[in-house]
């Protein structure tokens, strides 16, 4: 009778530690504040990986820069601080070179042009980013990015006025900007609104939604209408804490997370200038530029794109982006 118990007491605590050895807290991180649609889509995600494991998967987030910079989530993931990130082309390209391509400037006009790359790249940006030792689940547009400043900017000659943000760390953009006579200056992005009010930048490039949640044009109250570039966004898991999930649910999790990204994507295209409109209603002044100063924008990326090479872009990199850019524009 006292083997049977000790039997049945082995087997039940066999069972109990092969179900606690399933269940994983997912520690993922964002530069999203709360309240953002970005940040909401991700609680969703996790919500959904729960219910879909059955209780095997939990996603724990830490929002709006809590844990640093989209350097150090990279930094922080390679030595399993957190799991996981939701993370734009800042810190993409850290883990593969090729989300670079998305940097450059004036280049994306249209989703048309964001699809078109996107779906160039799109075997070699999966691949790669888990060769590197992370799995990249999905990949969203976050949003244009345009010009906001502290004094009216028209032209390159007016931005070559400012001191312009830059993600510190970037020593890439930093070298191309230097080359081309433009004044960076280096910061984490949580300290961007207080560096707009000490005066230490005076304008930033960046999506309306990230300066409308962080009141960044309560003092950068100038937007260009102009389409200076396109983020790219994706959420991406170390290859550690991956591996360490079911194959059935590591399945479900990617659907789920390619279906919401989806429908955030959807939305988020086509209310694109809902935050423009309430910040417009709080001051903000969009100043709409001339054919002839959209040409000097045009030319200045012409100029730019010999420097590209070995700074923003790898030459490898740059190689595919050339190739890339020539079939785009035969399209």
């Amino acid at each position: 009778m006292r083997r049977l118990i000790v039997l049945i007491f082995l087997l039940f605590f066999s069972f109990d530690s092969l179900y606690a050895k399933k269940k994983i807290t997912i520690k993922m991180a964002t530069l999203a504040p709360q309240g953002t649609e970005w940040h909401a889509m991700l609680v969703g995600m996790g919500q959904e990986w729960t219910k879909a494991t059955n209780g095997q998967i939990k996603l724990r987030i830490y929002p709006g820069g809590v844990v640093g910079d989209e350097r150090d989530m990279i930094r922080k993931m390679r030595i399993g601080q957190i799991h996981a990130g939701a993370i734009t082309t800042e810190g993409l390209s850290e883990i593969n070179p090729l989300f670079s391509i998305f940097y450059v400037p004036v280049i994306y006009q249209s989703y048309e042009d964001v699809d078109f790359v996107r779906e160039k790249l799109s075997a070699d940006l999966y691949k790669d980013t888990e060769s590197n030792g992370f799995k990249l689940l999905t990949m969203v547009d976050v949003g244009w990015a345009y010009w906001f400043s502290v004094d009216p900017i028209y032209t390159p000659s007016d931005l070559e006025k400012n001191k312009i943000f830059s993600w510190a760390g970037d020593y890439k953009s930093a070298q191309l900007y230097k080359k081309l006579n433009y004044q960076q200056v280096p910061m984490a992005m949580t300290d961007v609104l207080s560096g707009m009010q000490t005066g230490l930048i005076t304008c930033i490039g960046l999506n309306p939604m990230y300066v409308l949640s962080q009141q960044v044009f309560g003092i950068a109250n100038n937007m260009l209408n102009m389409k200076w570039g396109n983020l790219t966004g994706g959420i991406v898991v170390d290859l550690k804490t991956w591996n360490r999930i079911d194959k059935k649910n590591q399945l479900l999790m990617i659907e789920i997370a390619n279906d919401l990204g989806r429908n955030f994507q959807k939305k988020n295209r086509y209310e694109m200038d809902k935050p423009i409109q309430i910040m417009k209603e709080y001051g903000l002044k969009v100043n709409d530029p001339s054919q002839e100063q959209l040409q000097t924008w045009k030319d200045l990326v012409i100029e730019m794109l010999p420097y590209f090479k070995g700074t923003l872009l790898d030459d490898g990199v740059y190689q595919r982006f050339i190739q890339i850019k020539t079939e785009m524009e035969a399209r």
